[in-house]
């Protein structure tokens, strides 16, 4: 067990090192930035406990095979301030463990329509649908990143 509670229940069960550093090139403010798969596809995503849902970046859902039909809602939201039109879907996120184990989190996610207002930036990792739903900390010592069920 990686990290437990004063009961001695698990509190994290894996832990994988993150990079702390601006998320583009025209940025200077440093983000935590995980190494996930949405879907099974190997990316990015910026922790933005501000962000309300997990934002995944258009080309990511492309990737995955993303079909706007069976979108649970289209919504539009203001994201890195521009209003966007997109869909909210569920789609699985793998949190990849360095140690201990990886974990599965069914998540709620904002897809924005259009590719080509998103750019290259990252996909983001939101408060409401994601990490509402599991423990996790930060050891900003060691750039560790831990995480556990909540269940």
């Amino acid at each position: 067990m990686l990290l437990q509670t004063a009961s001695g229940d698990a509190f994290a069960t894996g832990a994988m090192q993150y990079d702390y550093r601006p998320v583009s090139a025209t940025e200077t403010t440093n983000r935590i930035i995980l190494l996930v798969e949405i879907e099974g596809i190997l990316t990015e995503a910026v922790v933005d406990t501000g962000a309300p849902y997990v934002i995944c970046a258009p080309q990511v859902a492309r990737l995955a095979g993303f079909d706007r039909t069976y979108a649970l809602e289209k919504i539009r939201m203001v994201v890195r301030g521009m209003q966007l039109e997109g869909s909210l879907t569920r789609l699985n996120i793998r949190l990849l463990a360095t140690e201990g184990e990886d974990l599965n989190v069914d998540a709620t996610v904002f897809i924005p329509d259009l590719e080509e207002y998103w750019g290259n930036f990252p996909s983001f990792i939101g408060l409401t649908g994601f990490l509402e739903r599991l423990c996790f900390a930060v050891d900003p010592s060691t750039d560790t990143f831990y995480f556990g069920s909540l269940s």
